[in-house]
């Protein structure tokens, strides 16, 4: 049961930190935590679990409570090269970073 979401415009460094917090967690306590937590990643990241869970209820037919988050896997995309313009006709560049990300889930032990 997995879910991924490609290209999202926030650094993977940012979504690092919030796949680890919710890693090996339950779903419904994973989506009640990143429900309330007040970063961009975590709207990202709680759209992504839902996603999954509902993979898992529609193809496998295993209820919410059975799930865990058995892996969040963060990867690089492509980076988005922008610029600003500054004096004597130079250019101080300015990278958007974007980020791949794969949720898996498992059942319960």
């Amino acid at each position: 049961m997995k879910a991924h979401y490609k290209s999202i415009r926030i650094s993977p460094h940012k979504l690092l930190v919030i796949g680890g917090i919710v890693q090996n967690q339950d779903v419904k306590y994973a989506l009640n935590f990143l429900k309330y937590l007040p970063k961009k990643g975590a709207k990202v990241m709680y759209n992504l679990v839902k996603s999954a869970a509902s993979n898992a209820e529609n193809n496998f037919k295993i209820p919410l409570k059975n799930l865990k988050i058995s892996r969040v896997i963060v990867n690089k995309g492509p980076v988005i090269k922008r610029g600003l313009p500054v004096s004597r006709g130079r250019w101080h560049p300015i990278l958007k970073r974007t980020s791949y990300v794969s949720v898996e889930l498992a059942m319960k032990e």
